[in-house]
């Protein structure tokens, strides 16, 4: 039995020697690279906790004192030493999510991974234990170096230093990077931490002074170091950051010495108030294909060999993130004003091309998505069009300042939202759901849902055309769709994919979900029902042909990836009730639910969206069997029931 299969909880970890804890340390990462290289996931940022990690179940008593992870990506040794060391099936249905989840352990506090709030969390927290008598308890916040980009993390530093009657420590973890390298002015005060000399030789020398001096020597070296802000730190100004929060500062100190690591965290545990533990870390440690990766140290990997760290599987189509990166180039190109913007994912969103060719066009503002928004809508202000590319969960972040900064001020401001919809494995956090019913609140905004590579292309150039109003294009995560041509264009640019041979049912197809759409059309017709597919293109506002549409068929039938609730297909029916029209709507979309991880196609299933089980929906709310009931056919004799009941295998598929 290796040592690693013998940790039930962080307890077993007290009694291990120093040796036993390398060995330790060694089998974890060995366990990392062969499980995440099989599932995908967040390999670089696990590689390089392990060590702060062990050092922090051995020194508090999780879940006794809880641990909040900022953000839970870095969450993998945790769940290793905290019981959980099945990861065959991590990130799948009935596996292991890649982030804390409190259904899996005890040891789970927050699960969220929207990064910057982890020192809220732990505000309130430590003030409930403060409050409630239960001060020999202690909260520990891990929280990435690029999580201090993010503003709540400085106003939740500055209410906990008005409150230093709790027991609370911080742990910042400086590997230097968020998803790239970290950036700004925090990142580069940082950076001059690791690599400061001054720093590096005064410690060297300092514990060579104190060690010559025997036992005493190193005791009083220790609680040197510990001293308040430090000794060394204040030597190399590395509490100048922390010098006005009114908050003990210990180190930098190297995130990969148990010993250190340890020693400082029993001196913040004693300390009996906030404390700030600056540990120094390496993304990707212990795995060269990693440490060499200067893209982003495999912080999210796919399938990969787990010796050379090459992708595995046969390459598919290109990605909705690639196509979108080259018609921003293409774009750059022919317009000087474009400007692009992201926050903290320059790679993920495809603005690294751009950036390469236009490096004083692209501001990548750290994990601020609502300082992005806000700047956006200045740089538009000042005559150039911004492009801001996020992931449509983190959308949500920014919301009143796309109302009041952008909107409010008719600022021409493209919205790029990447991996919008169903995201699949990662999670309830990462899926981007929300976006089509939050952003439709917004007055006078455009919304472009684009079903393809042709589409993305066409959508992107027309948004940005627009300079008096925001607009928004939002595309799923993975490869893009299959090309799906349109029979014919109408006067207000909505798409016609299909036409029946009677207009019985208008199947409205918003953006990939086209393509059920059209396999829905394909089997309503083997029915004798006639389909009509569309296409809107630009869902908001909706488009008028929509309406004349609508009017002419029978059943109205929306179909997103979005939830239902205040969704494009509630615009519908609530545009064509305002046209006077009274033809029935079915909207179908997600629930308003925080969606488990599963992939793209069990999660659609799960919410009715498989094509068998649409079409046999409509096959009896044709024959007025199921509400919403289509309106009487004068030929309903033609259509005949044969359409059988979507098994539970395919809808689970």
């Amino acid at each position: 039995m290796s040592l690693l299969e013998s940790i039930a909880g962080p307890r077993d970890l007290d009694g291990l020697s120093r040796e036993q804890l390398r060995t330790l340390a060694q089998e974890l990462r060995d366990f990392l690279v062969a499980n995440v290289s099989r599932s995908g996931g967040h390999l670089g940022p696990n590689l390089g906790v392990v060590e702060l990690t062990l050092a922090i179940h051995r020194v508090f008593d999780s879940p006794y004192d809880p641990i909040v992870f900022d953000t839970g990506h870095q969450s993998y040794v945790h769940k290793l030493l905290t019981g959980r060391q099945d990861f065959s099936a991590l990130r799948a249905r009935g596996g292991l999510a890649g982030y804390p989840q409190r259904a899996e352990s005890e040891h789970d506090v927050v699960e969220s991974s929207h990064a910057s709030s982890s020192l809220s969390w732990a505000d309130g927290i430590s003030r409930a234990l403060t409050l409630t008598g239960r001060d020999d308890r202690h909260v520990v916040a891990v929280v990435g170096d690029g999580a201090l980009t993010g503003g709540m993390t400085w106003e939740a530093l500055n209410n906990i230093s008005d409150d230093n009657d709790r027991n609370l420590v911080i742990i910042v973890n400086d590997n230097g990077r968020s998803y790239a390298p970290t950036i700004g002015g925090m990142a580069r005060y940082l950076n001059r931490v690791r690599t400061a000399q001054s720093y590096e030789s005064l410690r060297r020398s300092s514990y060579s002074l104190f060690r010559r001096l025997g036992p005493v020597g190193r005791a009083v070296y220790r609680g040197v170091r510990g001293g308040t802000r430090g000794f060394l730190s204040r030597f190399s100004n590395n509490e100048a950051l922390y010098s006005n929060l009114d908050i003990k500062y210990l180190g930098p100190i190297d995130g990969h010495d148990l010993d250190s690591l340890e020693e400082t965290l029993r001196q913040a545990k004693a300390y009996r108030a906030p404390v700030i533990v600056h540990a120094i870390t390496e993304k990707g440690r212990g795995f060269d294909p990693a440490r060499n990766d200067e893209a982003d140290q495999f912080h999210a990997v796919g399938r990969i060999d787990p010796v050379t760290g090459e992708p595995l599987g046969t390459p598919g189509r290109a990605a909705w993130t690639e196509e979108f990166s080259r018609s921003l180039v293409e774009a750059g190109e022919r317009r000087e004003d474009i400007i692009a913007i992201t926050a903290a994912m320059l790679r993920p969103t495809g603005l690294d091309a751009f950036a390469a060719l236009f490096p004083g066009r692209v501001y990548d503002v750290g994990i601020a998505e609502q300082h992005a928004v806000a700047s956006a809508a200045g740089l538009a202000f000042g005559g150039l069009h911004p492009v801001v590319a996020i992931y449509s969960t983190f959308m949500n972040r920014a919301f009143d300042q796309v109302m009041m900064d952008v909107a409010l001020h008719r600022a021409g401001v493209t919205f790029v939202l990447d991996r919008a919809g169903v995201t699949g494995p990662d999670g309830p956090t990462h899926h981007g759901i929300w976006d089509l019913a939050m952003l439709q609140l917004v007055p006078g905004i455009r919304i472009a849902v684009p079903r393809d590579a042709a589409r993305l292309r066409e959508e992107f150039a027309e948004a940005i055309a627009v300079d008096d109003a925001p607009t928004v294009v939002r595309f799923p995560k993975g490869e893009v769709s299959p090309d799906l041509p349109a029979l014919e264009r109408l006067g207000d640019g909505v798409d016609v994919l299909h036409r029946g041979e009677s207009e019985d049912v208008l199947l409205v197809g918003i953006g990939p979900m086209a393509h059920i759409a059209m396999e829905v059309a394909e089997r309503l017709t083997a029915q004798g029902i006639g389909a009509t597919v569309v296409d809107p293109r630009w869902v908001v506002p909706v488009p008028g042909s929509i309406v004349d549409l609508a009017a002419a068929h029978r059943l109205v039938i929306t179909i997103e990836d979005g939830i239902r609730v205040g969704g494009i297909g509630t615009r519908v029916r609530q545009v064509l009730r305002e046209a006077g029209v009274d033809t029935a709507v079915d909207e179908l979309g997600l629930p308003d639910e925080f969606i488990d991880h599963a992939t793209r196609d069990q999660i659609l299933a799960d919410a009715g969206l498989a094509a068998a089980k649409i079409a046999h929906d409509v096959v009896a709310q044709v024959l007025g069997t199921r509400i919403p009931v289509a309106r009487p056919s004068h030929d309903a004799g033609a259509i005949w029931m044969t359409e059988p009941a979507p098994s539970t295998t395919e809808d689970h598929a």
